[in-house]
């Protein structure tokens, strides 16, 4: 049961990450028209090929139900299938693999999945610090009757800082840890970055020790550890093996999806450190028949360092409990034994919201393509993406491979 590998990613888009107070303001809905166009003209396809759309429905400027059809009529397409995705971090692989079954139980032939995340223009109502606020408290509900606003901030589990450093701290009550270790993931990724002209940390080299005198903000995680936030926005089209077949590109084939939830908060997770990307990784991998030693490249949800290393370990690369000793012994750059977030990863390519995790689903597509410039790895059929949603809440896992 599963995906058969019969709807690949042919075109994608990205804005260039750039600062909130730089990045020009666009309605959501004139981002998501953009970014349409530009998939398009990367896949060499028409608008009119498009049927289907899985949009980021949360946080949609212009409304808050009814966005496909809003979409839909604002691009002027006629759709057989539409889905609004929820999952924060975990959206873009939710999106991609959810075309990919549509596609394949034969509802549409073409599918645009697209996250608008830079701002959009503020009305004369609306209130410009809702942006300020809503960092303040991350992904937590500060609404009456929500167990966050009980339970979680009355006593300063606030944001997505205080969530993360409690499971860091959870796993070195448990296994230990290694600072130097968790700095060379940052190192790694940064070195990625200094090959990728679009990334924000682009020409700016980074050492271990730059990350271990960084700033502490919750312990045991530094600044240089925890991914800077950024207006941009992505799209990406799914489409059949027909349409795949009139498309520029090298398709890269959905062959294994997994996703998995099952709280909000860590407080309330069984064991912190047993997160849901190893039930997501590993019906993955079980659905697209591929071993982890058939990966070429790992492009790994990155908000923080510590997500990286269990994600290492849950998804089944490292052994549990020793990941920290795992990473000193690979090479995690694009030229190493193991190419992990080759694009620079969130933590230096920047962290555009919602659509972070997209940056993760393109790079996996233009290494397969063989397009991704100077760090583009000398094979690359076989791709791990993982996406991560709240405080390692929602999780997702797909397998990408070379059509």
């Amino acid at each position: 049961m599963g995906l058969k590998g019969n709807a690949a990613i042919v075109g994608a888009a990205q804005y260039r990450p750039e600062k909130y107070a730089t990045a020009p303001r666009m309605f959501h809905l004139e981002q998501v028209a953009d970014l349409a166009g530009q998939a398009l003209a990367d896949a060499g396809l028409k608008a009119s090929d498009i049927d289907g759309l899985v949009i980021h429905g949360p946080q949609f400027h212009e409304a808050q139900v009814f966005v496909p059809a809003m979409a839909a009529e604002y691009l002027g397409l006629s759709l057989n299938f539409a889905e609004v995705v929820d999952l924060g971090g975990c959206s873009s692989v939710a999106a991609v693999w959810r075309a990919a079954m549509a596609v394949e139980m034969g509802l549409c032939q073409a599918v645009l999945c697209v996250i608008p995340a830079r701002m959009a223009p503020f009305g004369p109502d609306e209130d410009p610090s809702w942006m300020a606020r809503a960092m303040r408290f991350g992904g937590h509900s500060t609404a009456f009757g929500a167990p966050e606003a009980e339970f979680d901030l009355p006593y300063g589990h606030m944001g997505q800082n205080t969530g993360y450093a409690m499971i860091a701290q959870r796993y070195a009550a448990k296994y230990g840890y290694d600072p130097v270790a968790m700095a060379k993931i940052a190192v790694d990724q940064r070195t990625n970055a200094l090959a990728n002209p679009d990334a924000s940390f682009f020409g700016k080299p980074l050492s271990i020790e730059d990350v271990l005198a960084s700033k502490m903000v919750a312990e045991p995680l530094r600044v240089l550890e925890i991914v800077m936030p950024v207006a941009g926005g992505a799209a990406v089209i799914v489409a059949s093996k027909e349409v795949a077949a009139r498309a520029k590109n090298r398709g890269a084939c959905i062959t294994g999806f997994g996703e998995h939830l099952y709280f909000k908060s860590p407080t309330y997770a069984t064991e912190m450190t047993d997160t849901p990307i190893g039930p997501a990784a590993e019906r993955a991998f079980a659905m697209a028949g591929v071993k982890r030693s058939d990966i070429h490249a790992a492009q790994i949800y990155d908000c923080y360092t510590i997500t990286v290393l269990l994600t290492l370990e849950d998804a089944g690369f490292a052994p549990k409990g020793e990941g920290m000793r795992w990473v000193r012994e690979h090479d995690l750059t694009y030229k190493g034994n193991f190419p992990m977030n080759t694009h620079g990863g969130q933590l230096s390519f920047g962290q555009s919201g919602t659509a972070g995790g997209m940056s993760q689903v393109i790079e996996a597509f233009h290494q397969i393509s063989g397009r991704a410039g100077e760090r583009q790895l000398k094979r690359c059929d076989t791709v791990f993406v993982s996406g991560t949603g709240g405080v390692m809440s929602e999780q997702g896992a797909l397998i990408l491979q070379g059509a």
